[in-house]
């Protein structure tokens, strides 16, 4: 096999290996997962279900962090002989989709969705879907992520489909799915309820407006006004200050003005002074009429002057509060909660699209329908000026507000009263469900309770372990969830609903009812049907009431019926024959995403998803891979999708597997949250700062291997992670750190214009924000960031150590390199030990480092054994020896093939280049002792399933090679460093003189000598005094010296060396013998680093007296 070196070329470029690659995985079906082998016991399973990617946009670099850890994972447990699942998909994204669809539709046609109508707008969003899902899936597979792409699903597919109507179904059955009428938080552009991660606050300026409101008698009739005269009998404070017959008022202070329409109370914290006084009156609202009561409730902010302790005085509001609250419970989530306590009315002043409707519950308009039809900010204007004309306006304050607001439409986020569709989560099956999953080392306590016990308690696990907290925490507070949507795009509700008029004496189940089949649906006689009823008054009532006779009254109901949809035949009659309608909302998208570890693998039915799908083995999957083994994601949705995958799968699979409702498997036994990537300023990377790194673009100048490395030794256990951004130049292709200014809303930003080498050009910031347009001159320049030329030298230094041990092995026999003191079988026996054993080391803290999620830890264990102990020493160390030697030989490809193997996880392809050229060479070379690989599936097959390095306990207890080796790298290196300091040219020939007290190292030990020669460019070593001028070489305890360095020694340089190395180990010696003082220290520290700290002190002070002795030696002491 001479001469095959050339297999790979002298620099490693990914763009012309990286597609091949891919296409050998392919072919081999590498990635293909089979149930079979989980269920006849063959294989163990390793399931991963994937963070399914938003079908908006293409993935970002935190997808890339995201999936590359996945990866890692993956490949490593497929390595090791796991039948490894890793499923892909992707997530229809309701509101964010249709968002971004919605705007190119207006942008490009000047349509909006109701000028398509429903049909065609979603054909609309499906083709968008479709571009933006290839587009995702290829870039997943240039990351050379190892997913099993041909099960790929996405949430609205036909298998997820039928999961999402059979949940449905399932919990409006058991009453865990019900309407009602609460506050959401409403977007007024997109129309619909958005949910609180899909809205983001933003502080702005604004206004406190204080307006007056006239205190009235509520007399039947007619409201009386309630004088100053009249307070100030009744004991409130500063009344007699006022004329005695004008009417009296209180004063609110509010920066929400135009919802004063929809109010229905006043309310006054108990503890106020003028409280008392006002108890038993009335407030009436200028222009509207209404009279609305005086409540005492605890929440309203006391001013200033009233606070009774210093935590009130120092409320932010209190500087503005008035002590007098304007209760809006439609239109604010505090005051709903006030109108609740108080039973009071509620009045909603707000159509869906934002602007002053009297067509939404509010009746009693009068004078007040001047602001009707306005958007909110015009009446709030108009509000204004309508108090100030009639005296009304006491003042307006500047004032800086937090508002919420759509992440999509970036409207402001209206608290909005309307009928949605709940889950109830706080029921005991759901939210305590959850927190029972977790570990009994993570759980708290709480809301977990003691509850009824399942296979799924304590199996569940956060790394790390902080976040529990938050998943637990989460669940005791938690609400019940709204999955309605109000729009088109998503899964349509599978609710039928009509309003029944039964009339008085008649018999529903001769009548409409039964006419429509509901008297069956309710009595049980019709499977797969449920039906839900409410009376003319919102309430709940028995389905059994629509069958009950009444003589006296007649009565209306709200009826919704819903069907498991495993025959379409009543749906239809429902619509066709009864004139019921499908509710026109969309499922929130969490609810298809909870389901996502169920839906892909089959449920509720395998059978027939196989069956569907043409794949036999998915009938399987369920039974082997769910639970999957771990979930990674970041912290942002443990809430919103880890808690729900965690309720619906233990609710459902509970039931199937007869565990019990609540009582079923984790959906994951691990949960891993990775750090965030942020941007060189601490911000998050987003396209409207201009701040992030696209993965294609680092893969096109880094390689794909390259962004792995990095982004894998940056997930360190660290809530976020900061990668500096440096801009492209688009002229010269150099990377170069930009100029930041800070932008109108105090980000630190790319300046619009950048200026390189003399050239201007356009920043990604200038782009996005509009504040620089590109031309041909001035062209748009990418990001970039400097951390992933770490990979890329990385993966350079991986290459040419494969090359140069490809030319060894070729070589044969060969002479491979000059070395001083010839071949030495027992020099390379120690070598090849050692090199073992540090691979068996290495193999063990990268399986902990990926076992405990410690990603950064596998990164570096990697980094240190191929840079340090294989590059920098094992091929130095063999040069002289490995020509002469065929089990050396087999060694050192044992050694590089362990190498590609450990590191193919997080560098996939170019480690299935080198293995592609180092396979054959393996061939006719002997067994190594001690190495083995385990789990691979057979001779022939790629790397990525060619088996786990193993090692022999012999391997992995050799201590003694360890320690020998060691000792020999200590000396090369002060040897190293003398050499270094005093310039000695590298083909120098110098002698070692070794002190009586290191005889030990070397002397009856020829491959020690052989090493030491070799790695230190020594010529001689003896045990005779040099004979001229020498140096000192700090190492251990006596004087070993080094001669011949030059033609003379400079005694001056010498004496300048000695006295730094001096004063280098004095403040070693002393930080040491500080820490020992330490009390602190030396009782808690583990024993063995106590004692590692003493061995330390011991080495500094011989190294620091032979030092001092070198110096007396040169009359210098």
């Amino acid at each position: 096999m001479s001469n095959q070196a050339a297999e790979l070329p002298k620099a490693y470029r990914p763009s012309d290996h990286e597609e091949r690659v891919r296409g050998v995985w392919e072919v081999a079906g590498a990635f293909r997962a089979d149930p079979g082998r989980v269920a006849s016991g063959e294989r163990r399973p390793f399931a991963v279900v994937i963070p399914p990617p938003n079908v908006t946009a293409r993935l970002h670099l935190g997808h890339a962090l995201n999936n590359t850890l996945q990866d890692v994972l993956v490949r490593a447990h497929r390595l090791m002989g796991f039948e490894a699942l890793w499923m892909p998909g992707t997530d229809h994204a309701g509101i964010a989709t249709q968002a971004v669809v919605e705007r190119r539709l207006w942008e490009e046609e000047k349509k909006r969705r109701h000028d398509l109508g429903r049909e065609a707008f979603v054909e609309r969003v499906g083709a968008w879907k479709d571009d933006y899902e290839r587009q995702i899936t290829d870039q997943l597979k240039l990351m050379g992520c190892s997913c099993d792409f041909g099960r790929q699903r996405f949430t609205m597919d036909g298998v997820c489909a039928r999961a999402v109507r059979e949940a449905f179904f399932r919990l409006f059955r058991d009453g865990l799915i019900y309407r009602g009428k609460r506050l959401v938080n409403w977007d007024p552009a997109l129309q619909t309820a958005v949910a609180d991660d899909e809205c983001f606050e933003e502080e702005v300026e604004s206004k406190f407006y204080y307006l007056r409101y006239p205190l009235v008698h509520d007399r039947p009739g007619d409201a009386e006004p309630v004088t100053w005269d009249e307070l100030a009998g009744r004991g409130f404070p500063g009344a007699g200050e006022h004329p005695a017959d004008q009417p009296a008022w209180v004063t609110v202070a509010t920066t929400r003005p135009e919802t004063y329409v929809a109010d229905t109370a006043v309310a006054v914290n108990p503890h106020d002074p003028r409280a008392g006084a006002l108890r038993g009156l009335s407030v009436e609202l200028p222009l509207v009429g209404r009279v609305v009561p005086v409540v005492e409730d605890s929440y309203v902010v006391l001013p200033e002057a009233l606070a009774r302790t210093e935590e009130e005085k120092n409320d932010p509001k209190a500087r503005f509060a008035t002590g007098f609250l304007k209760v809006t419970p439609a239109h604010d989530k505090n005051d709903w909660e006030i109108g609740v306590r108080h039973r009071l009315a509620v009045v909603n002043m707000m159509s869906p699209d934002g602007r002053v409707s009297d067509a939404h519950g509010w009746t009693d308009v009068g004078d007040a329908r001047v602001f009707v039809g306005l958007t909110m900010v015009e009446a709030r204007e108009k509000v204004v000026a309508e108090f100030r004309a009639r005296g009304l306006l006491e003042k307006v304050t500047p004032y800086r507000q937090t508002l919420t607001y759509s992440d999509r439409s970036k409207a402001v986020v209206e608290p909005y009263l309307s009928d949605q569709w709940y889950v109830r989560v706080t029921d005991e099956r759901l939210a305590a469900s959850a927190n029972r999953a977790l570990t009994p080392e993570q759980r708290g306590g709480g809301v977990g309770g003691a509850g009824a016990g399942g296979d799924g308690d304590g199996a569940m696990t956060f790394f790390p372990a902080r976040y529990a907290k938050t998943f637990e925490q989460w669940h005791a507070g938690i609400r019940d969830w709204c999955i309605s949507r109000q729009l088109w795009w998503g899964h349509r509700i599978p609710v039928w609903h009509r309003r029944v008029t039964i009339g008085r004496g008649e018999s529903p189940s001769a009548g409409e009812i039964g006419a429509m089949g509901l008297d069956r649906v309710i009595r049980g006689g019709e499977a797969g049907g449920v039906v839900r009823v409410r009376d003319a008054e919102g309430r709940e009532v028995p389905a059994a009431e629509l069958l009950r006779e009444d003589a006296a009254n007649e009565r209306v109901f709200d009826v919704y019926v819903c069907y498991d949809g495993n025959d379409p035949g009543p749906e239809r009659r429902l619509e066709q024959e009864c004139g019921f309608t499908q509710d026109p909302d969309v499922l929130d998208t969490w609810f298809s995403s909870a389901l996502w570890p169920m839906s892909t693998m089959g449920w509720p039915d395998p059978a027939r998803a196989a069956s569907e799908t043409g794949d036999p083995s998915m009938a399987g999957l369920l039974e082997a891979f769910n639970p999957t083994s771990v979930l990674c994601t970041a912290r942002e949705i443990i809430t919103l999708w880890v808690s729900r995958m965690t309720m619906f799968n233990r609710y459902l699979l509970g039931e199937d597997r007869g565990a019990g409702k609540g009582a079923g498997p984790v959906p994951f036994r691990h949960v891993y949250i990775h750090a965030v990537v942020q941007d060189g300023e601490g911000q998050k990377m987003s396209k409207s700062l201009g701040n992030g790194v696209d993965p294609i673009d680092i893969i096109q100048t880094h390689g794909s291997d390259a962004m792995r490395f990095t982004l894998c030794h940056m997930a360190t256990q660290t809530q976020d992670v900061r990668m500096p951004v440096d801009i492209l130049d688009p002229f010269s292709g150099e990377a170069f750190a930009p100029k930041m200014i800070t932008n109108a809303q105090g980000a630190r930003v790319a300046a619009p214009v950048q200026e390189h080498k003399g050239r201007r050009m356009v920043s990604s910031y200038g782009v996005a924000s509009g504040e620089a347009r590109p031309t041909s001159e001035m062209p748009a320049a990418k990001n970039t960031s400097s951390k992933f030329d770490l990979g890329r030298n990385f993966a350079n230094k991986l290459w040419n150590a494969s090359r140069f041990t490809l030319s060894i092995l070729d070589r044969g026999g060969a002479e491979v390199g000059a070395g001083a003191g010839g071949s030495s079988p027992g020099g390379a026996a120690l070598a090849d030990r050692w090199m073992k054993h540090r691979l068996a080391r290495a193999a063990g803290e990268i399986e902990a480092a990926l076992s405990n999620y410690e990603f950064a830890g596998y990164a570096q264990s990697l980094y240190r054994v191929v840079w340090d102990d294989f590059c920098d020493w094992y091929l130095e160390a063999i040069k002289p020896t490995v020509g002469g030697s065929a089990a050396q030989r087999a060694t050192l490809a044992a050694s590089l093939r362990s190498l590609l193997t450990l590191a193919h996880p997080v560098m996939p392809f170019i480690t299935e280049v080198v293995w592609e050229s180092l396979a054959p060479r393996l061939a006719g070379l002997p067994a190594v002792d001690g190495v083995r690989f385990e789990g691979g599936r057979g001779d022939g097959s790629p790397l990525c399933v060619s088996g786990w390095p193993r090692f022999g306990a012999g391997v992995m207890g050799d201590e003694a090679a360890g320690r020998e080796f060691d000792r020999v790298r200590s000396l090369v290196t002060a040897v190293r460093e003398v050499r270094a300091q005093h310039g000695v040219l590298p083909k120098r020939k110098i002698t070692l003189h070794a002190p009586d007290a290191g005889r030990s190292v070397w002397a009856g030990k020829e491959e020690i000598g052989v090493l030491i020669r070799t790695l230190g460019g020594v010529e001689t070593i003896t045990d005779q005094g040099p004979g001229g001028p020498s140096v000192l070489v700090s190492f251990e305890s006596g004087e070993w010296r080094l001669s011949d360095l030059a033609d003379a020694v400079d005694a001056g340089a010498e004496e300048a060396r000695l006295r730094k190395v001096v004063a280098d180990l004095e403040r070693s010696i002393a930080t040491l013998r500080g820490r020992l003082s330490n009390p602190g220290y030396a009782e808690r520290a583990p024993a063995s680093m106590v004692q590692q700290t003493k061995d330390q002190l011991a080495k500094a002070e011989s190294e620091v007296d032979s030092a001092r002795s070198a110096l007396k030696a040169l009359g210098a002491g």
